[in-house]
Parts: structure tokens; sequence; C-alpha cells
């Protein structure tokens, strides 16, 4: 029969302390096992357990489960501090972005932030001497520049109006922009400027960042002047005589002038009908001073030759027509003042400087032309400029610019005579051609039949108030333009030629006497109506002497007789 268990006392001590292991508060203090890890904890528990004994392998698998708890616990907590740091970001305020405009202390900078300016603290980390008038800088929450963000790729675009003395720049009121003084960026502390030019600004509109060039000016400004020695010019002796005494006489005999007191032309007007050489003698005025002075005084001055379509001066704004007069005459000014010959060529003149009317659609010509007198004799002088104005209708422009201290010479460019035809003729039947005659019986030849008084060349009728009636010929009408045509026209016909029979052949005098057929059989550059204003503009008539002038019309033929009615 088993024994009865015996009952334990209260007197008696625990299983481990029996066995001879002490617990954990008798071998550490209770501050050093708080500060113990629960793996540590466990490791100790396990040091004091005897070698292979049963409770160890339970030991193993609880630290085995207790390490994977605690690298989860660890992943956790790397994704909740990454996910408050993202949080904290997006709650913390936005950073301003402000223009550094100039040191003021060691530690402090002139910063302007949306349009207000801040002096502002800089970060330590970042020199100050690091930092460049107009560039970006980053501004945190308490206003403090905290990194550069280097210089602004955007702005307006404006245009300078003056230079002033301190390097600073006056912008004029342009695109919506009031008058503005802009300091230069570091980027344009030395950049050489212009009044005129185009320019970037910072957003802040503080700063000039970068010169973009000189925007329209370029489109109107001539590179290189053809080589138009006067020689190359047939036909116009006497227009040719009159700009050399306006423009050449006062260049060259400055001395002269001065002694007697003459004031020099600042302008002249070449009028006449078209395709007579208008622009071409504009044109031919630069190129002949240019190499006059410098045959005289072996000093080779540019020339500044800008050709302006009259047209293209028109604008819909308010204000801008008359702006770009002013930008016109400043540009003169100053390549003047920098040694240039300057010439402002203004073709078709009357379309902007007409005379001035009443109403609503005159508006812009009742303000172009007070524009055009004030820079002609303004306050600024117009010194070593030369306005030339070209137009076929001299009588529409208005009398104030035409008067006496402005346009100082009117030049009447003709239609050349039956001489000047053929140096036209001969200029153009160049000797490097392949001629199959010599170039000055080809062009004899040609100028015959242009200018010859038969019923073919008959083109115009004219009727004067005295009843008389006359016929004005094709020759009546010649102009460089039609002759450079007719020539054209030929090399046509001879290229053709060659080609169909596949030889080399050579420009004939049949070849120009049919292109001078075809050139007026075409009229193209005559009006197609009968209206007399019309025709009257492409003639030299007296308009109050004429009452009827219109194309001849085809006679018809008496077939009974065989006369012409």
């Amino acid at each position: 029969m088993a024994e009865p268990k015996k009952k334990s006392t209260g007197s008696s001590k625990p299983e481990d302390e029996a066995q001879g292991i002490p617990p954990l508060d008798q071998l550490l203090p209770k501050e050093e096992l708080e500060s113990l890890s629960t793996l540590q904890i466990i490791d100790l528990i396990a040091s004091k357990l005897p070698p292979r004994h049963t409770s160890l392998f339970d030991l193993i698998y609880l630290r085995d489960r207790i390490v994977a708890l605690e690298e989860m616990t660890d992943q956790a907590r790397q994704v909740v501090e990454k996910l408050d740091a993202i949080v904290e970001k997006l709650r913390s305020p936005a950073f301003r972005i402000g223009t550094y405009l100039a040191p003021v202390e060691p530690d402090k900078a002139h910063v302007c932030v949306g349009g207000t300016d801040y002096v502002c603290r800089v970060d330590p980390q970042i020199p100050l001497a690091s930092l460049q008038s107009g560039q970006r800088v980053l501004c945190n929450e308490a206003f403090a520049v905290v990194q550069g963000l280097g210089f602004d790729r955007n702005g307006p675009i404006v245009r300078i109006d003056e230079l002033l003395s301190d390097g600073r720049l006056r912008i004029g009121q342009e695109s919506g922009l009031s008058a503005l003084v802009v300091q230069r960026s570091a980027l344009l502390a030395k950049e050489k400027l212009k009044s005129g030019m185009e320019i970037r600004l910072d957003l802040n509109q503080r700063v000039a960042l970068e010169v973009l060039g000189m925007g329209r000016r370029t489109e109107r400004l001539l590179e290189h002047v053809t080589d138009l020695p006067w020689a190359s010019i047939g036909g116009q002796d006497e227009a040719v005589q009159a700009i050399r005494d306006t423009i050449e006489m006062p260049f060259l005999h400055r001395d002269l002038f001065k002694r007697f007191e003459h004031t020099v032309p600042k302008g002249f007007l070449l009028h006449g009908p078209p395709g007579c050489g208008k622009t071409l003698l504009g044109k031919a005025t630069a190129y002949n001073l240019r190499q006059q002075i410098k045959t005289r005084s072996g000093v080779d001055h540019p020339e500044f030759f800008l050709h302006v379509k009259g047209p293209e001066i028109l604008n819909m704004w308010v204000g801008e027509s008359e702006r770009q007069v002013r930008d016109l005459f400043a540009q003169c000014r100053e390549r003047a003042a920098d040694g240039a010959l300057a010439f402002l060529f203004i073709d078709e003149a009357e379309s902007i400087l007409g005379t001035r009317r009443s109403g609503r659609f005159n508006s812009i010509l009742s303000t172009l032309v007070p524009m055009f007198c004030t820079e002609m004799d303004g306050l600024e002088p117009l010194q070593n400029v030369v306005v030339i104005l070209a137009s076929n209708r001299a009588d529409l422009i208005d009398p104030a610019i035409l008067r006496p201290g402005r346009i100082d010479r009117k030049i009447r460019v003709k239609r050349p005579d039956k001489a000047g035809a053929q140096g036209i003729y001969e200029i153009y039947l160049k000797e490097s051609l392949p001629l199959a005659e010599p170039r000055a019986d080809l062009a004899k030849a040609v100028t015959e039949a242009h200018f010859a008084r038969s019923n073919e060349n008959q083109f115009l009728e004219i009727i004067y108030r005295s009843g008389k009636k006359d016929f004005l010929y094709r020759g009546d009408l010649a102009s460089g333009a039609i002759i450079a045509a007719v020539v054209e026209r030929a090399k046509s016909f001879a290229i053709k030629r060659s080609i169909a029979t596949g030889l080399e052949t050579k420009l004939t005098r049949d070849d120009l006497l049919q292109a001078l057929q075809r050139e007026h059989d075409e009229n193209d550059l005559f009006p197609p109506t009968d209206v007399t204003e019309d025709w009257l503009k492409l003639t030299d008539f007296d308009p109050e002497n004429v009452i009827k002038l219109g194309p001849v019309r085809p006679r018809k033929t008496d077939v009974a007789g065989g006369g012409i009615i």
C-alpha cells in the first residue's frame, strides 16, 4: 500500500533554492535588472540552470520567439518613424523663394520676397560671400535664408529707357508695367548696356538678370549695305548730283560749312513714279558716302542703315507706333555717337506720315506725325544722322514733315529718258552674260524699240483742258524696274531655247524685243482701270492741266476700205 504524500510546511524553501539555484534578485541588484533586455534576462536565467537541464530547450524556444517579435517591433517602429517624418513634413509651413539683393551685416541679407523687402538672417552654414545679387534664395518660416537656388530663368521682358549714373537702369512703361528703376544683377555688373536693349527681370521686378538683344531693331537693320557706286545707277544723273550736293558735301567739307555757318540738311525726300530707283538711290547714298570719307580722310566709318517700310511701324496698340518711331531715332543717335554713318531710310513714307485728319481711323497718324516732327527737331540734337524719305505720292505727306528745317531737300526721281534707258540696259546686260552681240549694240537696239514713236508703242491717251489730245508712248513710262524685268524675261527665253535644243545659246536681240513686247502686253506694273487719278500717279503731268488720262483703246479695222477707224 502506497504511502501518503507529506504535506509541505510553511518553513520549506523553493525547489530552485533547494537545488542550489539562487533567484535573480539575489544575483543582480534591481536597478541592473531593470536595465537588462528580455533576451539578456533569458540568457541570465539559462546561465543559472545546470547543464543538460530540461528547461534549457524551453528557454531556447522562448528566446527565438522573442527575437522574432523584437525584429517585427523594430521594423514597425522604423515604419512609424518614417510615417511620422512624412506627416511632419506635410504639416510644416512652406518655404519662401526670394531674390537676394545685397548683404546688410555679416550674418544678415537684404531679400525681396513676394514684392516686400526683408532683412533676413543667414544660415551660418551658408557663406554670405557665396550669395550674388539677383540670385534666388530659400527662406524658411522665420524668413531666414537657408539655401541658395541660383538665378531665375523666367521673368518679364522690358526695354531699357535710360542708363543712370550709378549703374541702375530705368525701364519704360511697356507690357502693362509702370516705369521702374532696377539694379543690375551680378551677371550684368560688367555688361555694356545701351538704351533700347531688351532685358529680362526677376519675378519680383527688382533686378535685371539677362540681356536678350535689341528686340525688333535687328529686323530693320541692313547688316551689310550692297556695293552700289554711283556708276551703277543709270538714268538718274540729276537726282544723283542733288543727293551728292545734299549729303556728301556737308561731310566732306565741314570747315567750309562751318565758316559760312551753313546749316547742314537733316534729311531729304525722294519722290517720283514707282520703279525708278528711289530705294536704290537711298542705299547707294550710304555706300558712296562711306567710300568718299575713306578716300579723303583715310578713316573708314561703318555705315548704319535702317531700312524701314512705313506700314510695318503701324500697330494697333496705343502708343506702340510712337514708341517705335522714338526707338528708330534713338538707334541712329547712338550709332552716330559711336562714329558710324547713320541713315534712316523710310520707304512708303506717306503711309505713316500722311496728312492729319480728324476721325477715329486717322488717330494713329495724328500722333505719329507730331512724334516724328519732335524727333527731327526736338531737344536732343539730330547730328550726323541722315533721314531719307521715299514716296510715290509726296502730295499725301503732311506739310509739317516737308517744311524747311526737317526735310530740307525734295529730290525728284524722274523716269529715265532715251539715253538714260540705254545706260540702264547696259548695266543689266553685263559683259559676263553670254551675249550674241556687243552689249552696247543690244542695249541700243532694244532702247530704239522701247522709245519708238509708233502706233504699236502708243500707251496712254491724254486730253488737256485746252482740248488738245496727245499720246504717251511706252518710252514715256519707262523705269528701271521695267527695264530689269525685260532683261530677266529675255534671259528666260534664252534658257528655254538652250534646254529645248540642247545647245549652248546666247542672249540675242530677238530675245530682248520679244521680252519687251511681252512685258508691256501683260501690263503688270500699270493700273488695270481707266481712273485718271491712278494713271496720274505714274506720270509727271500736273493734274490741273489734264482732264482725261487713260490707256489707248485698240483701233477698229475697216474691212471694206482696209483702213483704220
